[in-house]
């Protein structure tokens, strides 16, 4: 066997269960925890101080087994609600009539694949699934070098983008555990409160893609792609001012690099003024993947594409998943859609955002610990530090709200390298009666931790 070379232990998990307090935790709890470890073994991490048991779940609240019920302001994933009769109904109608690949004919590939595309601007034509969006970002990368030639990629330094082994080498969030590959740049996240609002942050970005192509040049590397999450829910949740991304795609397409927009968290109305992040800043990508809240908690994904980067390598490369676009996973997705349409899921995520991002900055406005809250539809950061003179992140206080929030029951979690930023992305079913049960809690939560 190989020796394996030791390296530094990755960051800890953000929200992380660490053990630490385990003997106070009930019985029952302990014992699952230690048969979870026997039988998954230590890759796996659970939420929270004292982890949830959730048995069930119906909209927006989560239920343990003893029937108490949790209000769920993290989940994206159940986009449309948790067990949502409409799409729990097509799941099960599919799933009792045929489910197989994309290599027979179906009538309803072609039909959600028509109203996916319907979203989207027009030069974005040509749809690839995938069952996670790591592998549509993989696949994204994968066509990216082959239509360009190139190798490089830049990054923003907080960004996740998937657990394969390519994708994870440009996803810088998962830690000094996960080597980034040596084609790799990063630049830093468009943070205004640091480099300056408006003209500021866009010549501070247009700067650091600069910076980083020329890197790449200076070592014999061209630039394949960049790659970011239009809301960077990994940096630490940054939405405004809205154009910012201008620049980035400008200079990387001078140096002969493709946009690809990751839209697994902004995507599907949550920012609520538009179908997909990346169209609140102006921008077309040539590339966007989708996954997480696409299918509702049914594993599909999606990858598409400006039509001209598929010639050739459809000619020259077969593709083909699979459970990719399989028929039961695209029943979901045709629910979901239509779900997210008929309530007007979107309108919703601009109205209860709204609502929420008032109401949290009035409440935060009251402590010096907050410097910021900031989001887009119901997707909100807000960020906890020493004080606001020194901006000094303050990840154990942020850490202390999110855990005193899960003993109210009420689930948040948090972001950022520093894990200082709380994290409210809730399904987008989020009623204005659940807005105000997670301020009321907040109001105690932060009056107990903060100063």
């Amino acid at each position: 066997m190989a020796a394996h070379t030791k390296i530094k232990p990755s960051q800890p998990m953000v929200n992380g269960f660490d053990g630490a307090e385990m003997n106070s935790l009930p019985a029952r709890t302990q014992d699952q925890i230690r048969r979870r470890e026997d039988l998954l073994g230590p890759g796996y991490r659970l939420f929270y101080k004292n982890p949830v048991e959730i048995v069930r779940g119906q909209g927006t609240l989560l239920f343990d087994a003893d029937g108490h019920d949790y209000l769920d302001v993290y989940n994206n994933v159940a986009s449309v609600g948790h067990c949502h009769p409409r799409v729990v109904d097509a799941v099960s109608r599919q799933l009792a009539t045929l489910n197989t690949n994309t290599r027979y004919l179906q009538e309803s590939i072609l039909t959600y694949s028509r109203d996916l595309l319907d979203t989207l601007p027009r030069e974005l034509a040509h749809v690839m699934f995938t069952c996670t969006g790591s592998e549509a970002n993989d696949l994204a990368m994968r066509v990216a070098r082959y239509a360009t030639g190139n190798e490089g990629v830049i990054v923003t330094s907080g960004a996740y983008h998937g657990l394969t082994a390519d994708v994870s080498s440009f996803s810088p969030s998962l830690g000094v555990g996960v080597p980034l590959g040596q084609n790799v740049r990063m630049i830093t996240a468009p943070d205004n409160r640091r480099f300056g609002s408006g003209q500021g942050i866009v010549e501070h970005l247009r700067q650091e893609v600069r910076a980083a192509i020329a890197d790449l040049a200076r070592h014999g590397i061209g630039v394949a792609a960049f790659i970011a999450d239009s809301i960077f829910s990994s940096d630490g949740i940054f939405s405004d001012p809205a154009g910012f991304l201008q620049p980035i795609i400008e200079e990387v397409h001078a140096a002969g690099g493709l946009y690809i927009a990751d839209e697994v968290q902004p995507g599907f109305g949550r920012t609520g003024d538009a179908w997909w992040g990346f169209q609140r800043h102006g921008i077309v990508p040539d590339i966007m993947t989708t996954g997480k809240p696409m299918g509702n908690g049914i594993p599909v994904a999606a990858a598409v594409f400006r039509p001209e980067l598929l010639e050739e390598f459809g000619r020259n490369i077969r593709y083909f998943n699979t459970y990719g676009g399989n028929s039961v996973s695209i029943a979901a997705a045709q629910a979901t859609l239509d779900v997210m349409r008929d309530e007007d899921l979107m309108g919703n995520a601009r109205r209860v955002g709204d609502y929420m991002l008032e109401n949290i900055r009035t409440l935060s406005a009251r402590y010096e610990q907050v410097a910021e809250v900031r989001g887009a539809g119901l997707f909100i950061g807000v960020d906890i530090v020493n004080d606001r003179t020194s901006n000094v992140p303050d990840g154990d206080s942020a850490l202390a709200i999110v855990n005193a929030m899960r003993d109210r029951r009420v689930l948040i979690s948090a972001s950022g390298p520093e894990g200082n930023t709380l994290k409210v992305r809730p399904p987008l079913p989020f009623s204005i009666a659940d807005a105000d049960r997670l301020l009321e809690n907040m109001e105690i939560v932060m009056k107990a931790v903060l100063r």
